[in-house]
């Protein structure tokens, strides 16, 4: 299934009369300088990093009292004079090459100067493509329209040591709220599982979708055609959205998205400390509610969860509908609890694999476990949400009673008379198994 380009969503690139001047900084941005330095109190390098221009133009631009175009210089004669018009227009054509456009001249249009005067010709009109691209005009979506998509990854020191986590997020174009999710890895069935929360999160889902190019959206043919991968594609007319795609090289187009990455590693992660993923997505969850969802916003100025209560209902509503994929296996890294979680319910691993990553997988009404392909444990399936089931025989209690009867049976030694007698130290989940054991004996008739 061919990716249809034409429906790419693209940056509208201001006009530039490559003739006449180059608008180095356009009124509209120019504007927004003046506000951020006056009103937010930003710096010069912040706005800079921010609206992506060099420090030297943010500086410039607050000198200046009133918005002026940049204006380029009158070209003085040279021998390249006589074909201005043929390099104009020719020029985008060949990348802004001057290599090529000084081949053509010299072969075509008898040229008799040298290449470093074509070399210095190209230069300007390079550099007015590259302004071109770099400035542009922010678009704003309605209502329920567009949502956009991306990945953020930071390594987390949790208490059983460094640890990769891979951050799902959804922004809701016209509100900017986000709902942020922490995985193990960015793998499809991973991918498809967070959308499904992003959209029991919001009650919703927006028309369309907007991505980058990961290969768990779309992927390249043997001929270079765009190809939409097949799952992610049936996932999309399964629950009824538009999946767009930014232009190559063009990642800026999903800017409301790419902020809020930003605004989670230099918000929620700094002084923070995690015990393992679920206290990290524990956190997280409390980090969205009270304050990435309440916070000013710099571009709406609006709260984002005041102007999700204009959005809600013009979101596609979920009407029930069941989960894609009941059956795929997702990855998971093991709890200090030495628990995994699959649809909010959590079920117990060998506690020897705390830290670790293993996958987990429904299949009818049993949980399946593994770890490195190898199946490590099964659970019925939990009715409900937010239980948990814990195998006695995963806790350490079980190791400790293996451990010391190994000691006691390459011991000769006999006990001393005066010794106090052994007692056996168990999981406490041990216990629960049994209580739980008993309550369902006792309710027999």
């Amino acid at each position: 299934m061919e990716l249809d380009d034409s429906k790419e969503t693209t940056i509208i690139p201001s006009q530039v009369d490559h003739t006449r001047e180059v608008c180095m900084v356009d009124q509209e941005r120019w504007a927004e300088i003046r506000r951020l330095r006056h009103e937010e109190r930003g710096s010069i390098s912040g706005i800079a990093r921010r609206l992506d221009l060099d420090r030297k133009t943010v500086r410039r631009s607050l000198q200046q009292t009133t918005w002026q175009p940049y204006r380029r210089a009158a070209m003085t004669e040279t021998l390249l004079t006589a074909h201005a018009d043929f390099v104009r227009t020719r020029a985008s054509q060949v990348n802004y090459s001057a290599r090529i456009l000084y081949q053509e001249l010299r072969a075509s249009h008898e040229y008799i100067g040298s290449y470093e005067t074509v070399k210095r010709g190209v230069a300007p009109l390079r550099e007015g493509q590259l302004q071109a691209e770099r400035a542009l005009l922010r678009f704003e979506t309605p209502p329920g329209q567009q949502s956009q998509i991306d990945w953020g990854q930071a390594t987390v020191p949790f208490r059983a040591g460094p640890t990769v986590v891979h951050v799902f997020v959804l922004t809701l174009g016209f509100s900017r709220r986000g709902f942020y999710y922490a995985c193990a890895d960015e793998r499809l069935a991973q991918f498809l599982e967070a959308h499904e929360r992003a959209f029991a999160h919001f009650g919703g889902h927006t028309r369309e979708h907007l991505y980058d190019r990961p290969r768990t959206v779309c992927y390249a043919d043997e001929t270079g055609r765009r190809l939409w991968n097949p799952t992610f594609k049936a996932f999309a007319d399964y629950w009824g959205f538009e999946p767009r795609v930014c232009r190559p090289y063009r990642a800026q187009t999903k800017g409301k998205v790419e902020s809020g990455v930003k605004y989670l590693k230099r918000n929620f992660l700094p002084g923070r400390t995690f015990v393992d993923l679920v206290d990290f997505q524990t956190q997280l969850d409390e980090w969205t509610a009270t304050i990435a969802d309440r916070r000013i916003h710099g571009t709406t100025h609006e709260e984002p969860l005041v102007r999700f209560a204009r959005e809600r209902n013009h979101l596609v509503p979920l009407a029930d509908q069941r989960a894609f994929q009941q059956e795929a296996r997702v990855s998971r890294i093991v709890a200090e609890d030495y628990l995994v979680s699959l649809a909010t319910n959590r079920y117990s691993v060998p506690f020897r694999l705390i830290g670790q990553r293993v996958e987990v997988q429904r299949r009818g009404d049993t949980v399946h476990i593994f770890h490195r392909d190898q199946e490590i444990a099964t659970h019925p399936v939990l009715p409900g949400q937010h239980q948990f089931r814990i195998q006695p025989e995963h806790g350490p209690g079980a190791s400790a009673r293996l451990a010391r009867h190994r000691r006691s049976t390459v011991s000769d030694r006999s006990p001393r008379p005066d010794a106090l007698p052994e007692v056996e130290v168990r999981d406490l989940a041990w216990y629960e198994a049994v209580c739980e054991r008993t309550a369902s004996q006792e309710g027999r008739p």
